[in-house]
């Protein structure tokens, strides 16, 4: 796979996760407290790919590097708020897990692209 192939996934890829963010947070309670963490996870989990399509577009190589390090973090910080929820018990794990799961991948490999520029 080249690598205009290979952004093309990833970006597909991270607009699923932004979406299963999106549902994953719809089920959240209506608390005051899990508002706020409904706000933050969506911010986050939406803000992976946004920032790697932007790094697609991006006018430089530096450009390049900060926008797929803002999604590392992005990433880093949708998997924050998918752990307190599971702390917190708010989802059923089966709902979760697969959320949780893609996270962290999609950490690893922000980090991988991260380290090798």
């Amino acid at each position: 796979m080249d690598n205009k192939e290979f952004a093309k996934k990833l970006e597909y890829r991270t607009r699923q996760f932004g979406i299963s963010v999106i549902k994953l947070s719809s089920a959240l309670p209506n608390s005051i407290e899990a508002k706020v963490i409904k706000n933050q996870i969506t911010k986050s989990g939406t803000s992976v790919g946004a920032n790697y399509r932007e790094a697609n577009r991006s006018r430089s190589k530096r450009d390049f590097k900060n926008k797929i390090k803002i999604s590392e973090s992005e990433a880093s910080e949708t998997e924050y708020w998918l752990e307190i929820i599971n702390d917190l018990n708010w989802i059923e794990d089966e709902k979760l897990n697969s959320t949780m799961k893609e996270a962290k991948e999609l950490l690893a490999l922000f980090t991988s692209i991260s380290n090798k520029l």
